[in-house]
């Protein structure tokens, strides 16, 4: 799913909800409606969605979960803050979701929640030539969130029986998984991300626990076809109740 220059001045309209993002650096994509459909809300109370950018995550978590269960999303960006803010208001779980504008560094430090689930679509170049795009920069390569910043963070905030979910490219999702345990974090669910059958895998969906368990893998196929939005039915089965028909 990308956005194109045409259409990114407009909503990106979901099933129970709509998602302004012509302020964000960062539009809606694949990756960040995968996370929020993927990652384990089963008995959350307290959820944190880090780098929210236009809060798409953190209000798909809100739509799969009780109107008891509360949802901190914290970005640095003011322009994106400042559209989250506003997607969160429009949306019917506007009560349960606090925008926070701060770096997760600082969140973390004078924050003393501890959130049984954490989720995170991060920065993911930390390496490379960065573009002239400033703020794109920002969210795209490690320039405001090291991954050891993150995983510090993730080790202070997440309960002891608490989940922590991000999507990453493979090579950096694998380096991601191996820089983890250094902060007693383990990983015991991944998927690989196929965008189409015929292609390598793309992304991987991870998922830490302070517990060192058996991992379970799995796959998903995202496209049958190189002909756009041409979903495979697993796709579908997981995001299916975001996307319009």
């Amino acid at each position: 799913m990308s956005n194109d220059a045409a259409t990114v001045s407009k909503p990106f309209r979901f099933k129970q909800f709509a998602i302004a993002q012509d302020r964000c650096a960062m539009k809606v994509g694949t990756d960040g409606v995968l996370l929020g459909a993927w990652a384990d809300v089963d008995g959350a109370q307290r959820i944190l969605d880090i780098g929210t950018g236009t809060g798409v995550i953190a209000i798909q978590l809100a739509q799969r979960t009780t109107e008891d269960v509360h949802i901190d999303a914290v970005e640095i960006d003011a322009a994106s803050v400042e559209q989250a803010r506003e997607n969160a208001a429009a949306c019917v779980w506007k009560g349960r979701i606090e925008i926070h504008q701060q770096s997760i560094q600082d969140f973390a430090k004078l924050s003393r929640t501890n959130y049984d689930l954490i989720v995170c679509n991060p920065p993911f170049f930390s390496g490379g030539v960065l573009s002239d795009n400033h703020a794109r920069n920002v969210v795209r390569h490690t320039v405001k969130m090291p991954h050891g910043d993150l995983l510090m963070a993730v080790q202070k905030l997440l309960a002891k029986t608490g989940k922590f979910c991000v999507v990453l490219p493979r090579m950096e999702g694998m380096r991601f998984r191996e820089m983890s345990h250094q902060y007693g974090l383990h990983c015991t669910r991944t998927t690989e991300v196929i965008p189409k059958s015929d292609k390598p895998v793309e992304r991987l969906l991870l998922q830490f626990e302070r517990v060192d368990r058996e991992e379970v893998r799995d796959q998903i196929v995202i496209q049958k076809s190189d002909v756009r939005n041409d979903w495979t039915d697993e796709y579908l089965a997981l995001t299916g109740e975001f996307y319009l028909d």
